[in-house]
């Protein structure tokens, strides 16, 4: 999945639920329930998520909806195997973008 989001240092909840395409209600469900996500919260009560979190939702994101993990096995595999998920979560990030730089040059032909 390709996440277009400009570059900066603390996003809305809102714009990181239309960026994946959820609503902030699951957004803010993921936040309670994995414990990687910490988004910064102001006086209000508004979250701002940094890149690192941005990063961690798009992983729980291809766990839970594109791998079909249940929450719980998405927690377990999050804490036994993070960095060799996340190594080859990486790999197919950068495979994504590069696939779709390369349709773009495509349709420009």
């Amino acid at each position: 999945m390709h996440i277009d989001l400009p570059d900066k240092r603390y996003y809305a909840i809102g714009e990181v639920a239309k960026a994946f395409g959820v609503n902030t209600s699951l957004i803010r469900f993921w936040e309670k329930e994995f414990d990687v996500l910490q988004p910064k919260k102001n006086a209000k009560g508004n979250r701002k998520f940094t890149p690192e979190d941005i990063k961690n939702l798009k992983f729980i994101y291809h766990l839970v909806k594109e791998r079909g993990f249940t929450l719980e096995g998405a927690k377990t595999h999050l804490k036994e195997e993070k960095k060799q998920a996340m190594n080859n979560f990486q790999i197919i990030d950068k495979l994504e973008n590069i696939k779709t730089a390369l349709t773009k040059i495509k349709d420009q032909l």
